[in-house]
């Protein structure tokens, strides 16, 4: 196996995608409205960034570079088209393919409008399945089991975010936590959100 394929085969996008993707398809239309622990977005909204996230970072990390990677998250308010089933699932297959390639890991792309190595945005694509896959889960009252592994990865990368970052559009200030907390918990503390967080909780996301 060389460097690269060794680098891509770290981290794999399936078993985070295949959660989403479950999440997303127990959903009911009924189930659109209520808040989330982002505290900006609704269900819709939380789909419907799901769904932009998906095809922005498949596109990042093909390094095919345009709208969807150009484009800040903030521009507007996401929200969920007709199809959006199909749509995400068609995204989140494309998103595990493309980052199964060593060339996905190498060199510099852009997602977000910003510019970033490769390595670097396959793991902050990582992150938002793990993440918004937990609110997804808490906003609609499923159970949620992310993959170790993948957990793994999304706490090496939140724990080193700096403070000056946090508060912005990417993360709210970390939650204090016991440390001896599960790991889901630190991630989802250090991902500014409460992990008791209910419909009936304000929370950061």
């Amino acid at each position: 196996m060389t460097e690269k394929a060794e680098r891509a085969a770290l981290i794999d996008f399936a078993a985070p995608a295949r959660e989403v993707a479950r999440l997303a398809a127990g959903t009911a239309d009924a189930q659109l409205s209520p808040p989330t622990p982002c505290s900006a977005y609704a269900v819709r909204h939380l789909l419907g960034h799901l769904v932009g996230l998906t095809a922005a970072f498949g596109d990042a990390a093909r390094k095919d570079l345009g709208p969807t990677t150009s484009t800040s998250p903030d521009t507007e308010l996401p929200d969920v088209a007709p199809g959006w089933r199909a749509e995400l699932t068609r995204n989140l297959d494309g998103l595990v393919a493309a980052w199964r390639a060593p060339d996905a890991w190498e060199g510099e792309t852009q997602v977000g409008g910003v510019t970033l190595p490769g390595a670097v945005a396959g793991r902050f694509a990582l992150n938002e399945l793990v993440l918004h896959g937990w609110d997804l889960a808490r906003a609609t009252g499923q159970e949620y089991a992310p993959d170790e592994a993948s957990l793994k990865v999304a706490h090496g990368l939140l724990a080193t975010v700096a403070d000056e970052a946090r508060g912005g559009s990417l993360f709210g200030p970390a939650v204090p936590v016991a440390p001896q907390a599960p790991l889901l918990e630190q991630v989802v503390a250090l991902g500014g959100r409460r992990p008791d967080w209910t419909a009936t909780t304000t929370a950061d996301g």
